[in-house]
């Protein structure tokens, strides 16, 4: 290799190098950003938030925030977007070649889960469709639909082959997502119950047991 052919590829590597860095101080950036951000808008709403505070919760300059998100709404988007990625996660258990005991167990596990890793994202977007869901994109809506769509109906072909009772399969899914978010979303109120002072990984294991126990013993054929 000659002098200029040397030259060209240390060049490159260090442009490579200098890319790769780039990327890692937007992604922190970005997750400094929206991390702040869901903080405020589950406390105080959408309304209630600026770009200001943001970026004074964030640790950042203003010029810095915009830097990465052209305006507020682009920030909780991004989140709502987030969530949305979180939960098909969690849904994915739901397959036709899946053994449906395995799944509903799976399922449950990661989104109470999900919701002890994420509280405020997940009451920020419950706050969200109580509102109306005026932030939800056509796309963010007709993806959710369509993910929904999907695991119905695999439940569905589930009870054709006799694998669980036949029930309603969207009830059964608006059963599971209400039992999985109630820690989160109404924390106070579990605390209360649970007598306790503040929710506890082991309190989301002995949650994820019980709705296991009870969804299996109504679902499951031979579970009686």
């Amino acid at each position: 290799m000659d002098d200029s052919s040397r030259k060209t590829s240390s060049k490159a590597r260090r442009g490579r190098a200098t890319e790769a860095s780039d990327e890692r101080i937007r992604e922190r950036a970005t997750r400094t950003i929206l991390r702040a951000a869901a903080e405020l808008f589950a406390e105080k709403g959408y309304d209630g938030v600026s770009m200001l505070q943001i970026a004074k919760a964030s640790g950042l300059p203003r010029a810095n925030v915009y830097y990465y998100f052209d305006a507020k709404e682009d920030i909780y988007r991004a989140l709502i977007s987030e969530l949305i990625h979180g939960w098909e996660l969690a849904l994915r258990h739901f397959s036709p070649e899946s053994d449906p005991k395995e799944a509903f167990s799976a399922y449950i596990r990661a989104k109470l889960d999900y919701g002890r890793h994420h509280p405020i994202q997940s009451r920020l977007f419950a706050t969200e469709i109580m509102g109306g869901a005026k932030f939800l994109t056509r796309r963010d809506r007709d993806y959710m639909h369509a993910l929904t769509k999907e695991r119905i109906l695999v439940l569905e072909q589930w009870m054709d082959e006799g694998r669980i009772r036949r029930v309603d399969a969207r009830h059964l899914l608006m059963l599971l997502w209400g039992a999985t978010q109630f820690l989160t979303l109404s924390e106070p109120v579990a605390c209360d119950t649970l007598e306790t002072g503040t929710l506890k990984p082991a309190d989301f294991d002995a949650a994820a047991e019980a709705i296991s126990a009870i969804v299996l013993g109504g679902v499951l054929p031979n579970s009686n």
